[in-house]
C-alpha cells in the first residue's frame, strides 16, 4: 500500500489575453484581492497564435502572465477557474468578454492549466472544471506534449515558467528550512 505524503503548496499564475490595458489593470486588482501580491509579470506578448478570440474580443490581442507571491495548496483548484470566470463575466460587455483569464499553477515538475473544456488529455476536477498538464520539467528545461498549445511552446512563455519555477523553488526551500528550525526548537 502506498503511503500518503504531504503535498507541497504550489505557485498560482494567470495568463491574461486582452486588448485594452485598462481592462487588464482592473482584472489584476480583482485577482490580487483573491491571491495577494503579484510577484512576477511578463509581457505583454502579441497573441497571434490563433484567431479563436478575435470574434469576441477583437484583433491585435495581447497576452500577459502574472504570478502571485503567496503559495497555495492545490486542493479544490476548480474554484480558481470558477473565480476567474466570474471576473471575465463581470468585465464583459454585451455578453462578450474583454479579457480571458487562464489560471494554472506550477510545482517542481509541471505546469497545470485549468479549463472548462473537456478533452482526452484533461482530468475532471469538479464543478465543470478540468485540469491538464501542459508542460513538464525534466533535465533542466520545460518540455511539451502533443496537446500543448503552440503559444505555450514559445520561448517567451517558457522563460516565464522558468522564472516562476526558480522563485517557487526558493520559496519551498525557505519553507522547508523554516519547518526544520521550528522542529529543532520544539524538540
Amino acid at each position: 500500500m502506498g503511503k500518503i505524503k504531504t503535498i507541497h503548496q504550489v505557485k498560482i499564475f494567470c495568463g491574461l489575453i486582452y486588448k485594452y490595458d485598462q481592462i487588464l489593470e482592473i482584472a489584476k486588482k480583482e485577482l490580487e484581492k483573491k491571491w495577494g501580491i503579484i510577484d512576477i509579470e511578463e509581457g505583454p506578448f502579441p497573441f497571434n497564435f490563433t484567431a479563436y478570440y478575435e470574434e469576441e474580443m477583437g484583433k491585435n490581442l495581447k497576452r500577459k502572465f502574472i504570478s502571485f507571491e503567496k503559495l497555495y495548496l492545490p486542493e479544490k483548484v476548480y474554484e480558481w477557474k470558477i473565480f476567474t470566470n466570474e471576473i471575465e463575466k463581470k468585465l464583459s460587455e454585451n455578453e462578450k468578454r474583454k479579457i480571458n483569464i487562464d489560471p494554472g499553477y506550477i510545482d517542481n515538475s509541471k505546469v497545470i492549466l485549468l479549463s472548462t473544456k473537456d478533452y482526452y488529455h484533461r482530468v475532471y476536477l469538479g464543478n465543470g472544471i478540468f485540469a491538464e498538464i501542459t508542460l513538464h520539467y525534466s533535465k533542466g528545461k520545460y518540455n511539451f506534449f502533443q496537446w500543448t498549445y503552440p503559444d505555450y511552446r514559445s520561448e517567451n512563455y517558457i522563460k516565464f515558467f522558468l522564472k516562476i519555477r526558480e522563485k517557487y523553488r526558493k520559496q519551498i526551500n525557505q519553507a522547508e528550512q523554516y519547518e526544520k528550525n521550528v522542529d529543532k526548537n520544539i524538540n
